[in-house]
């Protein structure tokens, strides 16, 4: 073997050799998330403003919601601290792939953020397509909505919006360039009713106390989960399956629900609820 020769082949291992160190690197750090929580006694879970999960109060700065009880609930099970960390929804994957955060609550796993970041089977909770509409307009039925003169409120480019244009042809969709505007507008009566998922209605209720929320058939329920980091070892995405399933089937993720609805003063017996067997009643 000539001189070449023999540096291609160190230059070759040298480099094999670190591919080697760093996949064992990585396997180390990502596989061992339940370990390092229950080492360092802190289970960090990302919070960003989006109430009713997330909730930052303008003077004291506590964060407060569903997502925060949730995570209190869990790390009380797991016998450590919970341990809010700021962050937002666009950015709340990259904080989970860096380790910034352990967990992010109500994150959606659409199949785009599944490709990057992983998701326990269970769902936490569900959430429907709904409405809050003005005193005596009652939508049993989405059909109910789909005439020329009801008109109904959307924020632009949302879901809610691709969604309603397509279920209400008839209806008159006025559209809004975020959830405040389409609320204010329901609130000075230049719409019939506003369209969200009914977890934000309820909020936006709880500010104007004005209207009711409704969920019309056929009711459009969506599951919402918890994105982790994707690990070798799965062993914290798959306890928190088995959380899951424990506190929906127990009823207390409901319980938790109801509990912050009555922060906010609301009745949670006369709202709906956050379990797919109550949304498809």
């Amino acid at each position: 073997m000539n001189v070449l020769s023999r540096f291609a082949a160190l230059r070759r291992g040298f480099f094999v050799g670190l591919a080697c160190l760093g996949l064992l690197a990585g396997t180390s750090s990502h596989a061992q998330t339940l370990q390092k929580v229950k080492q360092t006694g802190e289970l960090r879970i990302g919070v960003a403003s989006g109430d009713p999960w997330y909730y930052r109060d303008p003077v004291s700065g506590q964060w407060s919601g569903v997502g925060v009880l949730v995570g209190e609930q869990i790390a009380k099970n797991l016998g450590v601290k919970m341990v809010p960390v700021e962050t937002t929804w666009g950015n709340s994957v990259a904080g989970l792939q860096s380790g910034q955060i352990d967990v992010m609550f109500v994150l959606d796993a659409t199949e785009e953020r599944k490709r990057a970041i992983d998701f326990p089977t269970t769902p936490l909770l569900w959430y429907a397509q709904g409405i809050l509409a003005k005193e005596g307009l009652v939508a049993k039925n989405w059909e109910d909505l789909n005439k020329p003169n009801v008109r109904v409120g959307v924020a632009l480019g949302t879901a809610t919006d691709r969604d309603l244009t397509k279920r209400l042809p008839s209806a008159k969709i006025e559209r809004f360039t975020n959830t405040d505007e389409t609320v204010a507008a329901f609130n000075a009566g230049r719409v019939d009713a506003i369209g969200f998922y009914h977890s934000v209605l309820v909020i936006a209720y709880s500010k104007i106390k004005k209207g009711s929320v409704q969920i019309p058939q056929p009711v459009v329920a969506i599951p919402t989960s918890a994105g982790v980091r994707r690990e070798q070892d799965p062993s914290f995405r798959d306890m928190l399956d088995e959380q899951f399933k424990k506190m929906y089937a127990s009823g207390q993720t409901q319980a938790l629900y109801a509990q912050y609805l009555k922060t906010k003063g609301l009745d949670p017996d006369k709202l709906p609820g956050v379990t797919k067997e109550t949304l498809e009643r």
